[in-house]
């Protein structure tokens, strides 16, 4: 600028005469410059002027007739906005100079203070200052375009000042626009939310103390409207020579739909889709947290639930899939409801749950959870039209210090489950250490199982089923033994339970069957007789869930050559009340086929009159408890003698269990039951014995009864 030596046009706004004389007199002395001088007495004209032609540079007086103040320097901006302003005034207010530079002037002078040097340097610094801020503010505005149109929100952080920019889109990502936050860092950091804080400040931290070459951090925030967002931070500060940041700048990304998405595929795989439920994995998760806290403080005690709904199998066959699955999302609402907000239910498959007790007061408090359960599933489920009635054989196992890790705990709550189970539906038990025994044996004895049928342990015994009035041998039941290797002779209800529990249900039931029908078609041969000889098998339920029973049943009743009738198949009253539509098939083409169907063990289980109505069977046998307790104290000989009319009234025959004394004969007879079974008449023999016996007559007396039966 000092050898620029072309005209420089100006515009003096100034009202009085001689002021504007001086000021031109001044203007003249500039070395180097020649100005060509527009000027005018009164703000309006010199906005037209300012606004109609281009000028190098204004020099504006702030007291004018038509304007005076900072207004005069706001219009003149607003009229010449790519014109450098000087503003020449009388005025020494060093804060009006401050805001009249604020409002866009370049310059400030006091006229008496002005001399021609004095005013030339100020029109070059000021044409060059603006020069240099315009080419400032048109890199600010592409800045602020790219800013702008970048999904990032900017920060710079003024540290020493605590002042920090914030970019319009920062702002907007909390839903704020530019005027709603001040340039102070607590408006960010307030906004940090309380759950994320701690992360955040250690982050920031780190990379101020010089530990991380970068400022990151994922965290959420407030929003304006109380919502809260996920962001992602990235920034760098600036240091001096020692070390101290001095400022710090980056960038703020609105990252919510990807942290949704992410929760989202994080539920799906720690929770049940059906129920909406923690699934397996997160409830496992959940009980070795829980686990790690009690072995640092044995006093926050805890429990786990562990249950499957009783005759959910029969619903899902007989109702389908769709109401067992209602069921059980309807289950699941229904227990939350029994619980405690930190507690954790969860769905661990099929109709298995699982339940983590947290904070629990003393052992006691499992069981009143237990009670509110099994009274909530006790109510009736109305689904599709169906009114379905479930309920809960539950396993409880409490914190102790033997527990190492969540699976040992949840094994135990199982193994109290198979108790209750045993036990009868909707109880419950607790774990001790002797049920983990009885596991153990049970899992070995299920082991010996599998390995017995192949090696021929299985065997076969008879016990005689008597006509009451001629006390003879109407037929045999066919009962299982074991002979163990190393425990000698098992007794059924040592191991039958395990069979029915596992897939060797199908094959050892088919066996007893296979064998008792050819021993049977053997004695017809050999002891013909009017009528012929029965045989009774016990038979499972699950044998029923086969569509082929019947068509097998046939195939082996023709190649022993024996007729249907007799074959008797009996069955307990837990699967009459488990009816399904195949189940019923099945014993609709037993009955077609002529093989008679008996209830066993009748009165010791639902005993539902409808399901007998429901389907016709042969024989109700008579459960041995009612026939020992005839002479008791309570006497239950009048629920013997209802039986035995019930069946007489439904065209029904009876067989009386475990009939052990003449007193129990003499009373059956009274009551004209038809047949018996019991050690009276002979403990169950080896097949051998029996044709041993057969070959005497097969009509029993005392003598030859207490001779078989030892």
């Amino acid at each position: 600028m000092t050898e620029l030596s072309v005209t420089c046009k100006l515009l003096l706004v100034e009202d009085i005469e001689s002021e504007a004389q001086l000021v031109t007199k001044h203007l003249r002395r500039v070395s180097g410059w020649r100005f060509i001088i527009d000027h005018c007495d009164r703000l309006t004209p010199g906005l037209e002027r300012a606004s109609d032609e281009r000028y190098d540079v204004i020099l504006l007086d702030l007291n004018l007739p038509d304007g005076a103040g900072l207004e005069v320097c706001q219009r003149m901006r607003k009229s010449a906005p790519q014109t450098p302003i000087i503003v020449l005034t009388n005025q020494t207010s060093a804060e009006l100079g401050t805001k009249a530079l604020r409002e866009g002037a370049q310059d400030y002078l006091i006229k008496r203070e002005v001399d021609g040097p004095t005013l030339g340097r100020a029109i070059r610094y000021a044409i060059e200052r603006f020069r240099v801020d315009k080419a400032l503010r048109e890199s600010e505005q592409r800045y602020a375009l790219a800013v702008s149109g970048a999904n990032d929100g900017i920060w710079d952080w003024e540290i020493r000042e605590d002042e920090v920019y914030f970019s319009s889109r920062w702002k907007g990502i909390l839903g704020y626009s530019d005027g709603e936050i001040a340039d102070q860092v607590r408006e960010w950091f307030e906004r940090v939310d309380q759950r994320d804080r701690e992360r955040f400040n250690e982050a920031l931290n780190q990379h101020l103390e010089g530990r991380t070459q970068y400022f990151e951090c994922e965290y959420r925030m407030m929003t304006k409207g109380g919502d809260v967002r996920w962001v992602s931070t990235r920034g760098v500060a600036i240091k001096d020579e020692v070390g101290t940041a001095l400022r710090m700048a980056g960038s703020m990304t609105d990252i919510t739909r990807r942290k949704q998405t992410e929760a989202r595929l994080l539920h799906e795989a720690m929770h049940d889709a059906l129920t909406g439920l923690p699934n397996r994995i997160l409830f496992m998760d959940r009980l070795d947290l829980i686990l790690r806290r009690f072995r640092r403080d044995p006093s926050k005690l805890f429990a786990v639930l562990f249950f499957d709904l009783d005759r959910f199998k029969h619903i899902n066959d007989s109702l389908g899939h769709a109401v067992g699955d209602e069921l059980l999302a309807q289950v699941a609402s229904r227990i939350l409801g029994c619980l405690r907000p930190g507690d954790t239910l969860a769905r661990l498959g099929g109709d298995e749950f699982g339940i983590v007790l947290n904070d629990i007061a003393g052992p006691s408090d499992p069981i009143y959870v237990v009670e509110r359960v099994q009274e909530a599933l006790a109510l009736e489920f109305e689904i599709e039209a169906h009114t379905v009635y479930t309920s809960a054989s539950i396993g409880i196992a409490v914190s102790s210090e033997i527990y190492r890790a969540p699976d040992e705990m949840l094994r135990d709550a199982d193994i109290a489950m198979y108790r209750a189970k045993s036990a009868g539906q909707a109880t419950y038990a607790v774990f001790d250490t002797y049920m983990h025994d009885q596991a153990m044996f049970q899992h070995r004895l299920e082991t010996d199982l599998r390995r017995a049928l192949d090696k021929g342990e299985f065997e076969i015994y008879y016990q005689p089923i008597v006509d009451l009035r001629s006390e003879r041998v109407e037929g045999f039941e066919a009962l299982l033994r074991w002979h163990h290797p190393s425990r000698g002779l098992v007794m059924p209800e040592e191991f039958i339970g395990v069979v029915e529990d596992t897939s060797l249900v199908a094959p050892i039931g088919w066996w007893v069957i296979e064998h008792a029908c050819h021993q049977l078609a053997v004695w017809q041969r050999l002891f013909p007789g009017v009528p012929p000889l029965t045989m009774s098998v016990n038979v499972s339920g699950r044998l029923f869930l086969t569509d082929d029973m019947a068509k097998r049943i046939a195939a082996l009743l023709e190649d022993c050559g024996l007729a249907p009738n007799s074959l008797r198949l009996e069955i307990t009253e837990r699967v009459v009340m488990d009816h399904g539509d195949l189940v019923l098939s099945t014993l609709a083409d037993l009955r077609d086929l002529g093989v008679e169907l008996h209830v066993d063990d009748f009165g010791t289980g639902y005993s539902s009159l409808s399901y007998l109505q429901r389907f016709r069977y042969d024989t109700l046998k008579i459960d041995r408890s009612f026939i020992q307790t005839m002479s008791d104290k309570i006497d239950s000989s009048a629920i013997v003698e209802a039986i035995i009319t019930l069946s007489a009234t439904l065209g029904m025959k009876v067989v009386a269990e475990g009939v052990e004394t003449a007193d129990q004969v003499r009373r059956l007879r009274a009551m004209h039951c038809p047949s018996a079974q019991g050690y009276w008449y002979s403990r169950p023999m080896h097949q051998d014995a029996v044709s041993d016996y057969l070959r005497v007559g097969g009509h029993l007396t005392t003598e030859v009864s207490t001779f078989v039966a030892h």
